[in-house]
């Protein structure tokens, strides 16, 4: 009888999350050797999971379960499935990539392993592991106790214009002197480190990887290395730190893909001090059991966080002046939230629903939704970019992983001067020409051009390249750079994608990685923004696979 009852809850389990037509194809299911699913298990997890998650039902990318059903708004049922499409056309996929944004991995994995990963997607997805509050304080350790760090800086490094750059493939972020363009330490972090975020202070360094792992590096030791870490998840993409007066860097939350949950740590210690679960009904009125925590920025205006949750478009404000009694307010916007950042008041932010095609824009003064704005395919800002439009005042950038164009959105401001562009604010104003497989924009407040890169392009020239405009006529590009050609580096037929446009400082530089495979001399190259010209390639036997570059100054007062 007790096995009888587990089968009946496993099976109302499996109807909730969707798994139960899984049964009906069970016997056309490819089979893995024990060997080979742990293998395509680590594969799954490190370049897949981001984009089509944990539970494979999708967000940013397509839903790779075995099958899949769903209802749509006239009555009838879409049905589909990674067995539907079959082994070949999955290995197509898979190794040329798609126009949607899906890179080419044919120069990332080998043959056999995109006939693995082929065959592992068409099995039932495993149900991971839970982790919980006693496992979260139990990971947590101090490595530099608060009263043994320094009282002032112990370097004469210029930390404002220094760049936690993330070596993704090692494990590792390289801490870079903006300046002398030096690396002046490499600290062993999380895996593929997917943000850093800089104290308000501008002292500490917060870094999350893939694998959950939070590290917090202290810049005012003679060589800057890790103080604190703690693992808040299985796998994970967000944090910052409280930045509002009176409690600047009192709190710091990071977000966790796997478990569906937020943490809430000590800023300064990262000790553990509340988790809190992000599972829950969509904005469609449906469960889902892996809403992931997506983007995080802290609020400047009130003792809040902005949490976006990904996969049922809920925009969490959280207020932290009381944790014990945790006040959030929740506000519908649209499903598969992801990246976003600041309009130019820091009043208002802009997050992309990137699957369902559109913008959030939410006010923190008023906590409530103030646009929802329809846009082109797959929206990916990054934290998007603000300038002054030459004939529609202040806009808001994205670019999109899914569409040949760059979205500018009309933003309010309080200055009296931009009043006659009041009509405009949350439209589209106009769409720059691009191309799709775009991840991030850039510009900067005394900067004349805009950057924009398109490292997901299947053509191997685009995504060597980034594109440049004029913000005084932004109806063409002024100039198509290949990086790749720049660097130096020896050709190869393996993809050397230039991802990632950021600014030092002053403004006057532009650095963009340049991402290789793990076999592959990686750089980062840096341009003279005003001439765009090539200023200096960093290299190293250590810089493997870069991607995400954050300068201390432009992140800790969200310059973009």
């Amino acid at each position: 009888m007790k096995n009888l009852r587990l089968a009946s809850v496993a099976a109302v389990l499996l109807t909730t999350w969707g798994l139960s037509a899984f049964a009906q194809d069970s016997a056309n299911q490819p089979t893995l050797t024990a060997s080979e699913k742990t293998a395509a298990k680590k594969i799954y997890f490190e370049r897949c999971a981001g984009c089509h998650g944990v539970l494979r039902k999708g967000a940013t990318g397509k839903n790779l379960e075995p099958h899949w059903s769903k209802a749509m708004p006239d009555g009838s049922t879409q049905e589909g499935g990674t067995l539907k499409l079959g082994q070949n056309r999955l290995e197509k996929i898979i190794g040329y990539g798609t126009e949607g944004g899906m890179v080419n991995f044919d120069d990332i994995l080998t043959k056999e392993e995109i006939t693995l990963m082929s065959k592992y997607i068409q099995t039932t997805p495993d149900i991971p592991p839970e982790y919980s509050f006693k496992e979260t304080k139990d990971s947590w350790k101090v490595i530099v106790a608060v009263k043994d760090r320094p009282t002032k800086q112990m370097n004469k490094f210029n930390l404002k214009n220094f760049f936690s750059v993330t070596l993704r493939d090692t494990g590792e972020v390289a801490l870079i002197d903006g300046d002398t363009k030096e690396i002046r330490s490499i600290v062993k972090t999380g895996y593929a480190v997917h943000i850093s975020r800089m104290s308000a202070s501008g002292r500490y360094i917060y870094v999350i990887g893939r694998d959950g792992r939070l590290s917090l590096i202290d810049l005012w030791m003679e060589k800057p290395a890790v103080v604190a870490e703690v693992k808040i998840g299985f796998d994970a993409r967000s944090v910052d730190t409280s930045k509002f007066k009176g409690y600047e860097d009192k709190y710091v939350v990071a977000g966790s893909y796997w478990p569906p949950q937020y943490v809430i740590m000590d800023g300064d210690t990262l000790e553990p001090r509340k988790v809190v679960s992000t599972r829950g009904m969509t904005v469609d009125g449906e469960y889902h059991p892996e809403p992931r925590v997506a983007s995080i920025v802290s609020s400047f205006i009130k003792p809040e966080w902005v949490i976006n949750i990904k996969e049922t478009g809920q925009i969490l404000l959280v207020d932290y002046s009381d944790i014990e009694n945790l006040k959030t307010t929740t506000i519908g916007s649209a499903k598969f939230l992801h990246d976003g950042g600041w309009d130019a008041s820091k009043r208002y932010f802009l997050v992309a629903a990137n699957a369902s095609n559109k913008v959030a824009a939410v006010d923190t003064k008023t906590g409530k939704l103030a646009a929802l704005i329809d846009v082109a395919k797959l929206p990916h800002p990054g934290r998007g970019a603000n300038f002054v439009h030459p004939q529609f005042g202040p806009v808001w950038a994205t670019g999109h992983l899914g569409a040949d164009v760059v979205t500018l959105i009309s933003t309010p401001s309080d200055d009296p001067k931009f009043a006659q562009y009041k009509q405009n604010n949350w439209k589209v104003v106009q769409q720059m020409k691009h191309v799709p497989g775009n991840l991030f924009v850039k510009t900067h407040p005394i900067s004349k051009n805009f950057w924009a890169d398109s490292p997901q392009n299947p053509e191997k020239d685009i995504a060597e390249s980034v594109t440049v405009w004029d913000m005084a006529d932004l109806s063409k590009p002024k100039k198509i750079i290949n990086v790749a050609k720049d660097s130096g580096l020896p050709a190869s037929k393996a993809v050397k994608r230039a991802v990632h446009p950021e600014y030092s400082a002053d403004g006057k530089e532009v650095w963009i990685s340049l991402w290789g495979g793990k076999a592959d001399q990686s750089a980062i190259v840096v341009y003279d923004d005003a001439t765009l010209t090539l200023k200096k390639v960093i290299t190293d036997p250590k810089m493997i696979t870069p991607t995400g570059k954050f300068n201390v100054y432009n992140t800790q007062h969200d310059i973009y």
